[in-house]
């Protein structure tokens, strides 16, 4: 039985809108990650914005709970139920029906969809609620309702906000199976399973802790589909269900030993694991030293390290990927079309840990040995930033032992290191959890409407004014800065990496448009008064002519990405993108640096497409047939039903709001100035297009020209090369000069005798010293390559070089001979290297005296 598919189904017949699961990342500055099917209504439930169409909605939402207030990661692998990713299937009603309809769709999907016999399921109420009390007695005998309180049925979004009573519905599991003390109703015992929490949503709780009823209650439910497979499939922990044998069986053929409940923890750690790392991967969440790339890392290389304990070596994780696309990707489509790229980034990122492990592991256990009961917050600060540990890992090794870790000491280490190397960035698109007064400009206006894709000037009426905290007023006064609201506005919103327009506004006098930003879908301009605006003025709009520049890097982005595509391969992704007037910055997953040779490809197939001047094309679609068209549309960027699709013939096609050129060959041209690293797994190109690459070219020339100043050439190239052949023949000299300075130059009855171990050249070095003395004897040996090196020579001095390399010679195990004045030998014996110097300094002294 699909329960996914079946739940979907059953509330879209009951008038639910089927909402696809929101990204892993959230539109919500509060969270780490989505940890609860209600994330995305967050701001309906809050009431910032206005409640939607149809205002019932039903939801598979992916979590993942790592991180953060919601971390549940220390338990993964020792229980039965609790993971880092999880799948929550959800039905939420904004005002629409409340607890009758709640609770009549739960029994009804519980019993007659699930088939769970009735005599095996139980509710549980909030004390005070006798109204869920008496509708769930049209269901169920009341000697199966509990009534809890606040600690188990109250459920709150925060300190403050909207709040309510929740009901429980049990799954008893059976005595037979679990019959500890705290098996009972309300025990901590696994005999009575949770599987679906129906939110009662009718308060509002206020700072002083009052609550108020709200004018329309909500429902918000969940039920976690990892535990309902688990009860459907009749086993007693969701490791032993569908989702996750297949991939214990994987392990198992890795590691080549049996799994077994009692001693598998190590197991459960890497099915879990592989499922959140994959997730997360495909939906553009990259391995980093911070924030959620942390996270993921530290998932990762906690499964790894479960993997070494079972004696896995190598890298293993990305061998697993397969089966998770598997067991999801029918669901999860984009799991399959990224499969291999994901695999890659877990093989490198397995690959630099287990580069590390090892030496990490003894620095553990070194200081285990000093530890009683708490473990060096420094030694884990170091396992951290020097072998990557994350903390986790450090604690869950401990916690095998029943130890911790000092993590007050860790922190503060971790705090110094980030105020030394502190990171800024901005992000783009809709600032939807700015405070504001925008809910009720939502509910008296709507959404305003952007004209700004064929017109850069406008007629328009103020319809309100917001001060600098998005607080409305009445009006703005001249040298105050503040937000308007225009009814039609042609000025861009900052979004898809575009920036803001900027502009001017005019009634009697200039206003200066300093930014253009969207706030829940709402088109806001940032406006410097120069005179007196009120709501309900009419005002003329002029765009800024910056925007043409603007237009040209934007679609130059978006022919960027296709030549990536095309060169490097489809598993290249968008991952961040700033188009501004005087450049672009795209980055985009792929694993390692580009060569020198893949920048110039890409750098000319976006050139060769602007040459070709491809006219642009928009196209307002359905999402749904956008995609099936082979538009590219971004993970996790938010999209209407509707949307625009730009193409550039057939080499270039995504979903895109932003503003554009008609042709290609208004790009004019395009370079590349740089490319680098962002984290693991994405890298940036950071470039210039139209009249910026006259400036670039400018400037260029204007270098070059100085350079050729410099050298006094017009072949600035061929100059180089000779001052590098000067530069290599000038350290060549000093290192001879600084050779012969490290001679030791001895007198002896007037004669200078020089005896020493010489790298060079020794031919040329005693010709050298010879040219430098009247009187001298010279000896120069090496040792290179197993093979002993040694040159005599000698200028009016009582000794034959010959004689005196033969006798060397012979002691170093070889042969040699020459002239009277010079002569060469050597041998093979380097352990004789010693004893033949202090035979020839011996037999130059009796010669000489």
């Amino acid at each position: 039985m699909d329960i996914r598919k079946a739940y979907l189904n059953f509330f879209k017949n009951k008038g639910h809108e089927v909402i696809a699961s929101s990204p892993l990342v959230p539109d919500d500055d509060t969270l780490l990650f989505t940890n609860a099917g209600m994330v995305p209504f967050k701001d309906i439930f809050t009431g910032k914005i206005p409640r939607p169409n149809p205002p019932i909605r039903t939801s598979c939402q992916t979590c993942i709970r790592a991180g953060g207030k919601h971390n549940d990661l220390d338990n993964v692998g020792y229980t039965a139920r609790h993971h880092t990713f999880f799948e929550m299937l959800g039905n939420f009603s904004f005002g629409e029906y409340f607890k009758n309809e709640a609770i009549a769709y739960a029994w009804e999907f519980v019993t007659e969809v699930l088939n769970l016999p009735k005599d095996r399921l139980y509710v549980t109420v909030h004390e005070k609620d006798d109204e869920a009390y008496e509708i769930w007695k049209k269901h169920i005998d009341e000697k199966r309702i509990y009534k809890f309180g606040d600690k188990d049925n109250f459920w709150a979004m925060g300190e403050t906000g909207p709040c309510g009573p929740c009901s429980e519905i049990f799954y008893d599991q059976g005595s037979e199976h679990f019959n500890s003390d705290e098996d009972y109703m309300g025990g901590d015992g696994d005999r009575f399973l949770e599987i679906w929490n129906l939110v009662f949503m009718q308060f509002f709780r206020d700072e002083k802790g009052n609550m108020t009823k709200l004018p329309k209650p909500s429902i918000d439910t969940g039920m976690g589909l990892e535990r309902v497979v688990a009860i459907k499939e009749g086993v007693y922990s969701n490791f032993d269900s569908s989702l996750f044998m297949p991939l214990i069986k994987e392990i198992e053929n890795l590691t080549k030993q049996k799994y077994e409940y009692e001693s598998g923890a190590s197991y459960r750690v890497i099915s879990d694991h592989i499922r959140a790392v994959t997730f997360l991967l495909a939906q553009g969440v990259n391995f980093d030293r911070e924030g959620r790339g942390y996270v993921l890392r530290r998932i990762l290389r906690r499964a790894v390290r479960h993997g070494y304990l079972l004696g896995l070596k190598e890298p293993f994780m990305y061998k697993l990927v397969d089966k998770v696309c598997e067991i999801m990707g029918s669901h999860y489509i984009y799991l399959n079309e990224k499969k291999d790229f994901i695999k890659k980034l877990i093989k490198l990122e397995e690959e630099r840990f287990f580069e590390t492990i090892e030496a990490g592991t003894q620095l553990f256990n070194t200081e285990l040995e000093n530890t009683k009961e708490i473990f060096s917050g420094e030694i884990a600060f170091k396992l951290y930033d020097t072998y990557g540990f994350p903390l986790d890992l450090t604690a869950d090794m401990l916690r095998e032992l029943n130890l911790k870790v000092d993590e007050t000491k860790f922190d503060e280490l971790m705090n110094e290191q980030k105020n030394r190397s502190k990171k800024s960035w901005k992000g783009s698109g809709d600032r939807s959890k700015q405070s504001g007064d925008f809910k009720d400009l939502l509910t008296k206006f709507g959404k305003n409407k952007f004209i700004g894709y064929e017109n850069l000037t406008s007629n328009s009426k103020i319809l309100a004014i917001l001060d600098e905290n998005f607080k409305e007023i009445n009006e703005l006064k001249p040298n105050e800065t503040g937000w308007i609201m225009l009814d039609n506005t042609p000025f861009y919103a900052l979004s898809g990496g575009q920036c803001g327009d900027q502009g001017e506004i005019y009634k009697e006098n200039k206003n200066e448009v300093l930014d253009t930003q969207k706030f829940f879908d709402l088109n806001l301009s940032k406006i410097k008064a120069n005179e007196i605006l009120k709501a309900n003025d009419l005002v003329n709009c002029k765009v800024s002519p910056s925007r043409e520049l603007i237009k040209r890097h934007h679609s130059a982005t978006h022919l960027l990405h296709a030549a990536l595509r095309e060169v490097l391969g489809t598993h290249v992704t968008q991952a961040g993108s700033s188009v501004e007037v005087d450049k672009l910055r795209f980055d985009f997953t792929h694993p390692k640096a580009l060569t020198s040779d893949e920048i110039k490809k890409i750098e000319d197939l976006v050139n060769r497409e602007i040459f070709l001047a491809k006219d642009s094309k928009i196209e307002i679609m359905n999402i749904d047939d956008a995609k099936k068209s082979g538009a590219i549309a971004l993970f996790g960027e938010k999209y209407d039903s509707e949307v625009r699709v730009l193409s550039f013939g057939d080499f270039s096609k995504e979903l895109c709001g932003g503003t554009h050129v008609k042709n290609s060959a208004e790009i004019g041209s395009f370079i590349i100035l740089k490319e680098s690293g962002v984290s693991a797994g994405v890298r940036r190109i950071e470039a210039i297009c139209s009249s910026e690459v006259l400036k670039f070219t400018n400037n260029l020339r204007k270098d070059i020209a100085l350079i050729n100043d410099e050298l006094k050439t017009n072949e600035p190239l061929k100059a180089i090369e000779r001052l590098k052949n000067e530069i290599k023949e000038l350290k060549n000299e000093l290192k001879n000069r600084s050779n012969e300075s490290k001679l030791e130059v001895l007198q002896i009855n007037g004669v200078n005798v020089i005896i020493s171990k010489f790298n060079g050249d020794i031919k040329t070095k005693i010709d050298e010293i010879k040219n430098s003395y009247e009187k001298v004897v010279t000896l120069l040996i090496n040792a290179k390559d197993d093979k002993i090196t040694l040159a005599v020579g000698v200028k009016n001095a009582p000794i034959k070089a010959g004689d005196l390399v033969k006798e060397v010679s012979k002691i170093l195990g070889g042969n040699g001979g020459g002239r009277d004045d010079f002569a060469t030998g050597g041998g093979k014996n380097l352990d004789k290297f010693e004893d033949g110097l202090n035979f020839a300094k011996k037999y130059i002294k009796e010669k000489i005296l």
